[in-house]
């Protein structure tokens, strides 16, 4: 069982992808792979994810420590869920921003 807080962890494994060349902007990326080696803990956070924030109300800025703030604010909405959360992961929720973020497809013409 994981002893350190999922934004924890998310912040350190920031810091040490942030060190390899083309991590330094950005948390897109760097998401996707720390999500890749940890699938159960991490979840990723790009431009889609972002946007469902906003549509949201869901207040994350773009300061450093985007990635780590963004598992925190999974994590109270994963414990905001209660029972209804039960069995939720935060890639499930990063899954469901995704959808949510996504730009209306263009209509029929």
């Amino acid at each position: 069982m994981p002893t350190l807080p999922r934004s924890e962890v998310a912040r350190a494994g920031r810091g040490i992808i942030w060190e390899l060349p083309g991590f330094r902007t950005g948390d897109a990326l760097a998401s996707a792979i720390l999500t890749a080696a940890a699938p159960q803990r991490m979840a990723v956070y790009d431009r889609r994810v972002q946007h469902a924030l906003d549509t949201l109300g869901l207040t994350l800025t773009r300061t450093p420590g985007r990635y780590g703030r963004y598992l925190q604010l999974l994590d109270d909405l994963l414990q905001h869920g209660g029972a209804r959360a039960d069995g939720w992961t935060a890639r499930d929720i990063d899954t469901a921003l995704y959808w949510t973020g996504r730009p209306d497809p263009a209509p029929s013409r």
